[in-house]
């Protein structure tokens, strides 16, 4: 393993993060039932927080259990609009209806990092930004989407704030990492605190 140090995600964004910020690391991809979790979730009237912390445990716990030494990074990243909670887009359509009804609106992202070790929790952070789109018109969105299909139906909210999606907004309130979909700053001083990483 690299430097003993897993991260339980397929999301290749989070993976590109780390590897920038120059972090060794190996990728295992958690076999979980996220939306089955996630809706037994809502139902119980968890939270957004807790949802978002609850998937990302979800997965780190699933693959430490069968990486005994290993640190791993379990993440989840939920967006909250009132009391909806999006997923990512199954089609075009349902990714136009779900910019349509965030425009002109404020939402939530948040989202989480858990980091287990032999099987037990070490370290929890779940970073929240406030999302401030424009009122974007109909026709600019039926061709944001026409255009970035491939790129957005992996996306929350359907939008990549790295890409084309920053037009979507006119305010963003907080990390920018976090808005990708991991709380780097605050992991990446948490694996230095613990000599995982020199510092």
């Amino acid at each position: 393993m690299s430097a003993n140090l897993i991260l339980a995600s397929g999301s290749a964004i989070r993976a590109t993060l780390l590897r920038n910020a120059g972090v060794p690391f190996d990728v295992v991809k958690p076999r979980v039932d996220e939306d089955a979790m996630r809706l037994s979730l809502q139902q119980s009237d968890a939270t957004p927080r807790d949802i978002a912390d609850a998937l990302a445990e979800m997965k780190a716990s699933k693959v430490s259990a069968k990486q005994a030494g290993a640190l791993v990074i379990g993440c989840d990243q939920v967006l909250a609009h009132g009391t909806a909670i999006l997923s990512k887009p199954e089609t075009p359509e349902q990714a136009l209806s779900q910019l349509q009804s965030l425009r002109g609106q404020r939402h939530q992202l948040l989202s989480a990092a858990v980091v287990y070790l032999d099987g037990a929790p070490q370290w929890r952070h779940v970073g929240v930004v406030r999302m401030h789109m424009r009122d974007a018109s109909d026709a600019y969105l039926t061709d944001y989407v026409s255009r970035n299909w491939e790129e957005i139906r992996h996306c929350v909210g359907a939008y990549q704030l790295e890409a084309e999606g920053v037009r979507l907004f006119e305010r963003i309130e907080g990390n920018y990492f976090d808005v990708l979909g991991l709380p780097l700053l605050d992991l990446l001083s948490y694996l230095t605190l613990r000599g995982t990483l020199a510092g």
